[in-house]
């Protein structure tokens, strides 16, 4: 059986369940609105306030982008 990169890293996000006290919400998206769901996500949850971040992102088939956006629950 051949493994793509892609295939591996998929296995390994599904894996993956953090229990380090942030929420994650995981977005498919074209890439234009991709970009802007990012923004909007840090306007809303700043860096200082939250320590938000994109956690992780890739390319799909077709062109579209998954990605993970994380940020602390603590300063709700």
């Amino acid at each position: 059986m051949v493994s793509r990169p892609r295939d591996l890293a998929s296995r390994m996000a599904a894996r993956r369940k953090p229990d380090d006290g942030y929420l994650r919400e995981t977005f498919t998206l074209p890439r234009d609105q991709a970009r802007s769901r990012a923004r909007d996500f840090l306007n809303r949850y700043p860096k200082a306030a939250y320590m938000s971040a994109v956690e992780s992102w890739r390319e799909l088939p077709g062109g579209e982008i998954e990605f993970t956006m994380r940020r602390l629950a603590s300063a709700d």
